[in-house]
């Protein structure tokens, strides 16, 4: 799969769980390196402590990028909500998600193994 074709279907994927949620808000945040990037997704939604806990278990899954062609042409028919994550878990370096002031914030990193993820980062506020 070509890199802009798995980048519109990670995007995609990711904004659709969001949207499942009916956010005001939602901004997407791209930072392309030649050998990784970082992509963080930003809600405004209310998000319960179970709801985040199985965000992070879906992201945080085996990782496996080779599949990324395989499975990148699965997401998105049959699957809802954490599911569609699990995928997307799948095909990632690291996935995070924490808690904003009013929704949350889904951060993930692919990349080779020089790809350093700290670099690449939106900080919360302080």
């Amino acid at each position: 799969m070509k890199r802009k074709e798995f980048l519109l279907q990670l995007i995609g994927e990711v904004s659709n769980f969001i949207l499942e949620g009916n956010p005001r808000r939602m901004v997407i945040s791209l930072h392309q390196e030649s050998d990784g990037l970082h992509l963080c997704v930003i809600d405004d939604n209310p998000h319960s402590d179970k709801e985040v806990e199985a965000i992070a278990q879906a992201l945080a899954g085996r990782k496996r990028p080779e599949l990324s062609g395989y499975y990148g042409s699965m997401t998105g028919h049959d699957l809802f909500g954490a599911a569609r994550l699990d995928l997307v878990g799948l095909q990632v370096k690291h996935g995070d998600v924490s808690r904003t002031d009013n929704g949350i914030k889904i951060d993930l990193w692919l990349g080779s193994e020089r790809f350093d993820s700290s670099n690449f980062n939106i900080p919360d506020k302080e």
